[in-house]
């Protein structure tokens, strides 16, 4: 026979194990929390710009043919920049204590479509070490792009500048935990059905029906033999009052 389950039953399986799933969700939380604030190490991004167009004097006119031209060297240029001929010079420059192989890791480079300017994003776990990169980078892509292409179509449009307050682009401690929520709710809710789902005991009158489909004729109820002896107790006292009045009365 095939098993419904009603709305109400399901209410009701929350809200019996509703301090189950507050429990996970808290625990879930509190561990986000936890590894975004004390275990995962900031992570900071710095950008520069560079610009892809050929330098004019006053004399010269715009050429629409240039310009697609160098909207074509973009993508070319765009790997050249992560390539190991730029990059391992990067890292002999700066000394860092990583390959370039590494540092490509760290290092993204973006452009808008038909547009003319080229990103190059770097992240590290020190917000100084991103902003030298970054212009590090551009300015070897610079000064070598005429040697491998024979090009002079590049110049630095922006540096990469600190600020005065740098804030980590990750983790983000907020985003964690409310995923954490959401996902210990899940879990919870999950769990609970699951728990519920496998507890097979009869309990009350109607799991009889459901479970055996027999009328339930009568119950047998629990009876507490020392409350009952009190009750008892306490009747026979009031009784006795009682009389023990009604004689003084009379």
């Amino acid at each position: 026979m095939e098993e419904t389950i009603s709305l109400k039953e399901l209410f009701q399986t929350l809200k019996k194990r509703l301090s189950l799933i507050i429990i996970i969700t808290a625990i879930a939380a509190a561990t986000s929390g936890l590894i975004s604030f004390f275990v995962l190490t900031p992570i900071y991004q710095s950008s520069t710009q560079i610009l892809v167009n050929q330098a004019k004097s006053d004399q010269q006119s715009f050429n629409p043919g240039e310009v697609q031209t160098n909207l074509q060297l973009i993508n070319t240029y765009n790997v050249i920049i992560k390539s190991p001929a730029i990059l391992d010079k990067v890292v002999q420059q700066l000394d860092l204590d990583m390959s370039s192989s590494q540092l490509n890791s760290n290092v993204t480079v973006a452009s808008e479509q038909n547009s003319q300017v080229v990103t190059i994003s770097v992240q590290d776990e020190k917000p100084e070490q991103a902003a030298q990169i970054a212009n590090t980078i551009a300015t070897v892509f610079q000064n070598d792009i005429a040697k491998i292409m024979n090009v002079n179509n590049v110049s630095i449009l922006s540096k990469a500048d600190l600020g005065t307050d740098p804030s980590p682009i990750q983790p983000k401690p907020l985003m964690n935990i409310a995923i954490a929520i959401v996902i210990g709710l899940m879990a919870g809710v999950g769990l609970a059905f699951l728990l519920e789902y496998l507890d097979n005991t009869i309990k009350t009158e109607e799991d009889i029906e459901k479970h055996l489909g027999l009328p339930v004729l009568g119950a047998i109820t629990r009876i507490d033999m020392e409350q009952e002896m009190q009750n008892q107790k306490n009747v026979q006292t009031n009784v006795a009052s009682r009389t023990r009045g009604e004689s003084f009365g009379s």
